[in-house]
């Protein structure tokens, strides 16, 4: 029996380790390479290059809005490149929308390892691209920040002011994310990217736009109940109640963000 105890120690002291050692692989999943702007039936976008303060290239397609539109700071999510993102972006430029769609560093073939400090760097990187090469202010910008990208829109949205800040899928807290998958853990004072929203929420004073399913399985949406209660005026939200992680643009939410910049 003793045997038993100790064999059952020893698998879940390793497997612990593992988690711990492998958290980036699991947590940033970096697959997939996109084809031109073009293949997508994207028209009239320009293929850009980022360069980070720390010297890395990072993947963007920009295109400009039209007068009086403003422009989408998109902040994809995991396990994709860009070019899966296409078909969403594709809505807001038919509205005469601006869009700059960038990849993290590891993603869409970009090298780097990403990394939550990392990711703000990638996102700090792009609006300076923004202010170095055109007349956009950051009142013309809407930060678009899908799953994983809600926890970089969350801190962008503590150091300045945007014409609004999207959530689609936001999570409380990478932790929190953690925790509820591997129970048995202590996993919560072993993350090293906590993207912690849920005690940033309070310090974003842009007009902030929360969208969910209630059906989600990756992100329970009990998470966007809880930043929508704890977030500032003015807000909105739209929670869907048939809607999962991946399928919110089957339902339209494109339309709820324009007319949330209205």
């Amino acid at each position: 029996m003793n045997m038993y105890i100790f064999s059952a120690f020893l698998i879940y002291i390793f497997f612990g380790f593992f988690l711990f050692i492998f958290q980036r692989r699991i947590v940033f999943n970096v697959i997939g390479i996109p084809q031109e702007p073009a293949y997508y039936g994207l028209n009239n976008i320009e293929i850009i290059k980022i360069i980070t303060s720390d010297d890395i290239e990072l993947l963007g397609w920009f295109s400009k809005p039209k007068t009086n539109k403003p422009t989408l700071i998109y902040l994809h999510g995991n396990s994709f490149d860009i070019g899966e993102r296409a078909y969403r972006i594709q809505r807001y430029l038919n509205e005469g929308w601006g869009v700059l769609l960038f990849a993290w560093r590891g993603y869409s073939g970009n090298k780097g390892n990403p990394t939550e400090n990392n990711l703000y760097k990638d996102a700090e990187s792009a609006l300076k691209w923004i202010e170095k090469n055109t007349y956009l202010q950051k009142s013309d910008l809407v930060i678009y920040g899908e799953s994983l990208g809600t926890g970089v829109a969350v801190e962008l949205g503590t150091r300045y002011l945007f014409k609004s800040i999207v959530l689609e899928a936001p999570f409380t807290s990478i932790s929190d994310i953690a925790q509820k998958k591997y129970k048995i853990y202590p996993v919560k004072f072993f993350v090293l990217d906590k993207f912690d929203n849920y005690k940033k929420i309070t310090k974003v004073f842009s007009p902030l736009l929360i969208i969910s399913g209630m059906k989600d399985e990756v992100i329970p949406h009990s998470h966007s109940v809880k930043l929508f209660t704890k977030a500032n005026d003015p807000k909105d939200c739209l929670f869907i109640g048939e809607a999962m992680h991946n399928n919110l643009y089957d339902f339209n939410i494109d339309k709820k963000v324009i007319n949330f910049n209205s």
